[in-house]
């Protein structure tokens, strides 16, 4: 089993005690799936990204990440994990402003221990597969908003991950560029990548293998 989470758990301080935004989640998720996480707003969707991600590390329970114990890891263990398994698309872009394409694209790569030539050769490889070869020395803000979110998409892809976790990615795009989005997070599902994604839209859930349900932090459905 690529992930494994056992009792995990997830709350706030609050003045009168605590608030929970996850309680009691125990799931798995097979290598290949691609898993479909619904519900409300703040029902825990984006919290349980974020512990999945490991961009949170306050929470209880247990977590397996193809086998490796992540509730068990340093905090210098977990960042290692998860430049090397985890590919994470958000709603909002997040490039950086004063990189070109080619840059942003280059930077999840200038942290591992890669040469200079198989940089950019990765760089030229996800240019070309996202038809974004002409743009590579454009800034983020000469693009649209359709083009920046399929930018993001191959950033979170350059360093060939286990896992890809897409939180709301069409969520700020018309639904053109959203069906685009959505048809090429299908496309690298059939070629074999995990794929996690959290969604209001009933017909991009169903392009899932599988739909889980998010209530009150409460999984409802697996």
């Amino acid at each position: 089993m690529l992930i494994s989470l056992r009792k995990l758990e997830r709350s706030y301080p609050i003045a009168s005690g605590r608030t929970w935004v996850l309680r009691n989640i125990s799931l798995d998720v097979a290598a290949g799936e691609f898993v479909s996480v619904t519900g409300p707003s703040g029902s825990g969707k984006s919290s349980l990204l974020n512990v999945l991600g490991m961009m949170d590390s306050q929470w209880q329970g247990e977590y397996f990440l193809d086998g490796s114990p992540v509730h068990a890891c340093t905090p210098a263990q977990r960042q290692r994990l998860q430049r090397a398994s985890i590919g994470f698309i958000f709603q909002q872009y997040h490039l950086l402003a004063d990189l070109t394409v080619a840059e942003n694209l280059e930077l999840p790569l200038s942290y591992r221990d890669m040469p200079a030539a198989q940089r950019r050769a990765r760089v030229a490889e996800m240019l070309d597969r996202f038809q974004n070869v002409a743009k590579r020395d454009l800034f983020p803000s000469q693009l649209s908003g359709g083009q920046q979110q399929l930018v993001a998409v191959a950033r979170a892809l350059i360093t060939q991950p286990r896992v890809i976790l897409a939180d709301e990615p069409t969520g700020a795009l018309h639904s053109e560029q959203g069906q685009m989005i959505m048809q090429t997070l299908k496309q690298l599902n059939v070629e074999g990548a995990t794929i996690i994604q959290v969604t209001h839209n009933g017909e991009y859930a169903a392009l899932g293998s599988r739909r889980l349900e998010l209530f009150d932090g409460w999984l409802q459905t697996g």
